[in-house]
């Protein structure tokens, strides 16, 4: 006997179905999209009693009405993949209003199991449930459950294998029959035997099922009927006639007649088998969210529990951050001794571990940031914040639902703008959808962080967090001020009503934790190692070819001989008798000294000055060593060192000069150069042109071209020296531009994945007109700041 299985997990939200997932798969789990859809499939495997089970983690949903994309793909899933079994697990303290789902189940005849979980809750509201009772009156097995801490999945898991191991005739669907009233079932009784004798239509839905959603005006159905004319024809007269029916003795929908016919439903059963405690008492919830969502204590708690999430996030990634940057530079010390110099080395390192490093360096920056937002998901405290805001977003045009839209797109930053562009769908007023749309692209999604990241570190060191924190409020502000616009200007129209249901606090579970967070760091590392992989080296290569002429090479190159000559000459040094090639000698071996100190590496830096060819390198390696070195120093190797730190300083400065010229050679060079012009004004050279063009494709993509275009060429100490270092210690760079780039990339052109989704979601219309949009809010807003920062003397 065949013992493989498909279960599928379905649920309202914040009903624990993620807890029981995690619960049952573990680390067997996979993640991917649905066939068609953006939605998110997850799915895994688990052994019991012999049978060996795929765990399909649905959307989770409300009902099977297709209003929204996770309720068409829960009921598609449904249908089409027939799954043997269907878990539902259910909110126990708030039982009517998940046993709906429930309802639709049966009423579709899918083979159900309840999982009865946060029956603890329950219990602390006041509310008793015979489970035994609730599993007889809905013809289902119930099993109760406090699925956070593990209870009762063994038994769901016993309940699954034992309805598997019936036999095929029990696991079949059955619908379930509910009466809707006299008019209802009049109609469905005329449109089921239409349905029937239908030879074009597949029977994949049940024809009384069919119907109905044909009643309650689903499109989807609607869609499916016209798989056959006549059919389609006679079943939407019916249909009309019993809407006008309704309206006009009841003044309500025929979908609104439905649901209360099913709450009825509902209600005769829950009160065979719920108890509630008669005296009035506020739950834990309830008394927490007194303080937590105060008009006016709880949005100072969120500011401060915001801030204490860039604090922690920035405090817990310094070092993991220093030592993959240390790793990095590392491998490029390795690859530079192995590899030969040419263009091969140059794209390894310049295009591959200086691009692609620059974003993976930033790593445990994104893993602490995607932990702390867990915490907050997990724990139920993210619904209040959008709670709160929603207060806020009124003011500004926006529906309450835009708040989950903005928030998932980076509204605590470490979002993404493409599941944020589909979490719009659940808003039906279409102005308001497109405004949300339109604004979602300001937030601070996870793509930004690096750029923030290495700027700050650049630029603001000790005030990481305040900065950070600013960070999110400007993008808030400036979101919600577009929005103002835009529902003024071309989206004029009124607001609709917005209802909120707010879930239980829990206490989340470090397994919970550390797998939400995996999910997404994974994802980051997986863009990194493929989108941003290839880009890199097409930026590289871009930024390499065709470069210098040959002529302009000799060009700098007669200038650093001539340099090397003069310090030769130079009485400081002509006394040790120094040639050209032990010059190049002692260069390199200053390097490594330098590159050593910098690293604290005391092995190697006592093995190099065991190598003093000349009192002069003993005398700059004794420069380094504080007070101590530098009384050891006698005046003739003291003058020495100071004309040869000289010469370091010039060759520097003309192989910085040769860089630039090579990368103004080169085909992005030319692209950043034209584009000069209009950035100008906003502090912005071509190298940060040709990183903003980058980031069109992702804005990672602007980290890994900075890196890549203040790598190519170097020379010295500044080899090996960090992206932010390198930018700090650029003349060109300071903290009025750092902070205007900032403001301009959280502003500008939304990544491409972004931009396809609006026009999926919309059309090219509104897809083009939000690039031309952000670029022109982000080019106003950072030429403000350029030149009121440039007033103020803070250039």
């Amino acid at each position: 006997m065949d013992k493989s299985f498909t279960i599928a997990l379905s649920g309202n939200p914040n009903a624990g179905k993620s807890t029981v997932f995690n619960a049952i798969t573990g680390a067997r789990q996979h993640i991917a999209n649905y066939p068609g859809v953006t939605v998110e499939k997850k799915y895994g495997s688990v052994s019991h009693k012999g049978y060996e089970i795929e765990v399909v983690d649905l959307p989770g949903t409300y009902s099977l009405t297709a209003y929204s994309l996770e309720e068409i793909v829960a009921r598609d899933f449904l249908v089409n993949e027939r799954p043997e079994i269907v878990v539902d697990i259910v909110d126990a303290s708030n039982l009517d209003r998940n046993l709906y789902l429930a309802v639709q189940f049966k009423e579709l005849g899918i083979p159900l199991i309840m999982g009865l979980n946060m029956v603890d809750l329950a219990h602390s509201r006041g509310i008793t449930i015979d489970h035994n009772k609730l599993s007889s009156l809905l013809g289902v097995p119930v099993v109760p459950m406090v699925a956070r801490s593990n209870k009762g999945i063994t038994e769901l898991l016993d309940k699954v294998a034992e309805v598997l191991g019936a036999t095929k005739d029990d696991r079949a669907w059955h619908p379930t029959i509910i009466s809707y009233g006299m008019d209802i079932d009049r109609g469905l009784d005329e449109i089921v035997p239409i349905i029937n004798t239908s030879r074009v239509l597949d029977r994949k839905y049940p024809p009384r099922w069919t119907a109905l959603k044909c009643i309650e005006g689903d499109n989807q159905i609607l869609e499916y009927l016209k798989a056959d004319p006549d059919v389609s024809m006679k079943v939407n007269t019916i249909c009309q006639r019993i809407r006008k029916h309704t309206l006009d003795t009841l003044e309500e929908e025929p979908e609104s007649v439905i649901a209360d016919y099913r709450y009825g439903y509902i209600a005769g059963i829950t009160r065979n088998s719920v108890k509630r405690r008669i005296e009035a008492r506020l739950n834990l919830s309830d008394r927490i969210d007194k303080v937590m969502t105060n008009r006016i204590l709880g949005p100072v708690l969120m500011m401060i529990i915001l801030y204490g999430v860039y604090s922690f996030t920035f405090w817990a990634s310094e070092v993991p951050i220093g030592w993959l940057e240390s790793f990095f530079q590392s491998f490029k010390e390795i690859v530079s001794l192995w590899v030969p110099e040419g263009i091969f080395r140059s794209m390894i390192v310049s295009g591959v571990i200086d691009g692609m490093g620059g974003v993976l360096g930033f790593v445990p920056l994104i893993m602490c940031m995607f932990f702390a937002i867990a915490i907050m998901e997990d724990s139920g405290y993210m619904a209040r914040t959008a709670y709160m805001l929603d207060r806020i977003l009124r003011w500004f045009g926006l529906h309450g639902n835009s708040v989950m839209s903005l928030i998932i797109s980076g509204g605590i930053s470490g979002g993404c703008a493409v599941p944020g562009v589909l979490a719009a769908r659940t808003l039906r007023d279409p102005k308001e959808r497109i405004a949300t749309l339109l604004v979602v692209p300001f937030m601070n999604c996870g793509a930004k962080l690096p750029v923030y990241a290495v700027l700050i570190a650049a630029f603001f060191f000790d005030e990481q967090a305040h900065v950070m924190f600013a960070l999110t409020m400007l993008s808030w502000m400036f979101a919600l001020f577009a929005a103002k616009i835009l529902r003024r200007t071309v989206l004029k129209g009124p607001k609709t009503p917005f209802v909120m249901e707010l879930p239980p606090y829990r206490m989340p579970t470090l397994k919970g934790l550390f797998i939400h967070t995996w999910e997404r760091t994974w994802q980051y590392i997986k863009k990194a190692g493929t989108i941003i992989l290839g880009f890199s080296i097409i930026l590289w290569a871009t930024m390499s070819f065709p470069g210098l002429s040959d002529s302009k090479k000799k060009v700098f190159e007669a200038q650093r001989d001539a340099i090397a000559s003069s310090l030769l000459a130079s009485p400081e040094i002509e006394r040790y008798g120094m040639t050209r090639q032990e010059l190049d000698r002692f260069e390199d071996l200053y390097r490594l000294y330098v590159q050593a100190v910098s690293r604290n590496d005391g092995v190697v830096m006592a093995h190099l000055r065991g190598e003093h060819l000349f009192p002069v390198l003993q005398a700059i390696y004794s420069m380094h060593e504080g007070p101590k070195g530098a009384q050891a120093l006698n005046k003739e190797a003291e003058e020495a060192a100071l004309k040869y730190v000289e010469f370091r300083d010039a060759v520097i400065r003309i192989g910085l000069a040769e860089q630039q010229e090579t990368l103004k050679g080169t085909i992005a060079g030319w692209i950043g150069m034209r584009l000069e012009t209009i950035t100008r004004p906003l502090g912005f050279d071509y190298r940060t042109n040709v990183a903003l063009v980058g980031g069109f494709v992702a804005k990672e993509v602007v980290i890994s071209t900075l890196g890549t275009a203040y790598s190519l060429g170097q020379v010295g100490t500044e080899a090996g020296s960090s992206l932010s270092m390198r930018l700090r210690n650029d003349p060109n760079w300071n903290r009025l531009r750092a902070f205007t780039f900032i403001v301009f990339t959280m502003l500008y052109v939304p990544c491409i994945a972004t931009v396809i989704s609006i026009k999926r979601e919309s059309s090219w219309k509104w897809a083009c007109f939000s690039v031309v949009f952000n670029l022109l809010v982000a080019y106003f807003v950072a030429l403000i700041i350029g030149q009121a920062g440039m007033l103020l003397g803070l250039g």
